[in-house]
């Protein structure tokens, strides 16, 4: 009987190494390649990113013996449905798109970092981040959360001021490091008010303790809940935490403003959907509208700055995918708007849209980074002529472009819409489908017009003639798709994203079968 009592109150358990396995990989690769880093010559830097990548793929792999997505560890030894670390559909589903997007991230920086970027201290803190990444969506207390939250930002904060000298890198970098910051305090205030009221901290134990919050506690409960949700609503880049955006983009290297479109993205809605859906669903008559009224002004205030944009401007092209990405951020706040009024099921549209959006963001990115490669200033006007010279790149620009506006033949983009449409309108949100609606038709003016530039030919100078005429028209309107060695790695990641969107839209039930699945 004593032993008895002692296994039952014990505080030591086994751990679920295999269910661990994929942000555990990730970090292990990350101290590894740090270490590696010290003894390393210059000629051999290569070797630490052929590591990262192994690294990322293995973590990818891992996931396989997961997929019936029924594993938990870390549990309370006096309440077994109570865990810290839950890896089920949800979570995989996350973990495939973090991990695959900080894959193609590593596929774009290889080159980077050979020339640009110190390769060791780049690739320790991609991987930290994306560990970090992979442990939020499995996170199931309020503690790992915030923890994976930061594990996932701080390396971010380094990667965007990574480029040494460039004061436009170091400004963006402490923009985003200050304002993250700001929005962590408040979220570590709101986690402090949601334990005051509830005695928990684990998801599962808090729904049960606010479906009975004594009447004194009920304010405080509140003002916890709302300030829990700023942290995640900052990573989301969601209306008023949005304007750290376009400049951090700008000022990052180029693979890192991909990695945070995608990635930081997901991490943000990972966890406004784990402290929603499973920890406050008592409380949905309070974050459901503030989510509706959130996405409307997200996607209005996107599009609207990326229809601004002009094509002639100094970095151009990454201002209008940054604002395109807020934008894409109200879209994917609908859902989470709608299982405040129906159910949790709601909830597989979002993660449907965001697969989609992960695949032809990043696809995008790469073609910007190539385009960079002879244009740094990487204005909108720069890639007029693109079909003229790299034809496969431009169509893949332009189906890119295509599946964000929700156009064929960028069928998978048009279907994730329609998706996401529907879960306002079966939520009797039709208002929130109306604002859609709209935006949806804003954001086809500036696809559209960008896709036109990559067909168009050269610019013709006004003030030249004969063969020195036809010169300088080349020099001008050629330049920035003239021919130039692309680096095999660089060339994969675009093509493996460009082979991604045409798969999904053939078959796009890949995808959108989350849509019809309860996750949780």
């Amino acid at each position: 009987m004593t032993a008895a009592a002692d296994s039952a109150t014990s505080l030591v358990q086994s751990v679920d190494w295999l269910a661990i396995a994929p942000p555990t990989i990730t970090a292990a690769v990350g101290l590894l390649v740090l270490v590696a880093d010290l003894f390393v010559s210059e000629r051999r830097r290569w070797l630490l990113g052929a590591m990262a990548v192994t690294g990322l793929a293995a973590a990818i792999l891992s996931l396989a013996p997961l997929r019936a997505g029924d594993r938990e560890t870390f549990c309370l030894t006096a309440a077994a449905d109570a865990c810290s670390y839950t890896a089920d559909h949800f979570a995989l589903a996350i973990q495939f798109l973090v991990l695959g997007g900080a894959l193609l991230t590593a596929l774009l920086s290889l080159h980077e970092t050979r020339d640009r970027l110190p390769a060791g201290e780049f690739w320790f803190l991609l991987l930290s981040s994306a560990a970090g990444a992979a442990l939020l969506p499995a996170s199931r207390d309020l503690a790992t959360l915030v923890v994976a939250l930061e594990v996932a930002s701080l390396p971010a904060f380094a990667l965007v001021g990574l480029k040494r000298g460039d004061r436009l890198s170091s400004e963006s970098a402490l923009k985003f490091f200050l304002s993250s910051v700001t929005a962590t305090a408040v979220t570590l205030l709101g986690v402090s008010f949601v334990y005051a009221a509830t005695g928990s901290l684990h998801l599962t134990q808090i729904a049960v303790e606010l479906d009975d919050v004594p009447g004194q506690l009920g304010t405080l409960a509140k003002a916890g809940i709302a300030l829990t949700l700023v942290g995640f609503a900052f990573k989301t880049a969601a209306v008023p935490f949005h304007f750290w955006v376009p400049d951090t983009y700008v000022g990052a290297p180029l693979p890192v403003a991909a990695y945070l479109s995608v990635v930081g993205k997901a991490v943000g809605f990972s966890g406004l959907i784990l402290v929603t859906v499973i920890a406050f669903p008592a409380y949905a008559d309070v974050w459901g509208p503030a989510m509706a009224v959130l996405a409307a002004l997200t996607m209005t205030a996107g599009n609207v700055a990326a229809l601004r944009q002009r094509a002639d401007r100094s970095f151009s092209a990454v201002r209008l995918l940054a604002w395109s990405s807020v934008g894409q951020a109200g879209y994917l706040l609908v859902p989470i708007a709608a299982a405040a009024y129906t159910s949790d099921v709601q909830i597989g549209a979002t993660v449907a849209y965001a697969l989609m959006y992960a695949v032809v963001n990043l696809g995008a990115f790469a073609v910007a980074a190539l385009v960079a490669r002879t244009h740094p200033l990487n204005r909108i006007s720069d890639y007029r002529g693109l079909y003229a010279a790299r034809p496969l790149t431009a169509l893949a620009m332009g189906f890119f472009l295509l599946c964000l506006a929700g156009l064929p033949p960028g069928i998978i983009g048009l279907f994730a819409k329609v998706t996401v449409f529907s879960s306002a309108v079966d939520a009797g949100l039709g208002w929130l489908a109306v604002v859609m609606g709209v935006n949806v038709v804003i954001a086809l003016y500036y696809y559209l017009q960008w896709t036109a530039v990559l067909f168009r030919g050269a610019e013709e100078p006004e003030a030249a003639g004969g063969a020195e005429a036809e010169a300088a028209g080349a020099e001008a309107g050629g330049a920035a798709v003239e021919a130039a060695a692309v680096p095999a790695p660089l060339t994969v990641a675009l093509a493996l994203t460009a082979a991604g969107g045409v798969i999904l839209s053939g078959y796009p039930q890949l995808v959108l079968r989350f849509a019809a699945d309860t996750l949780f």
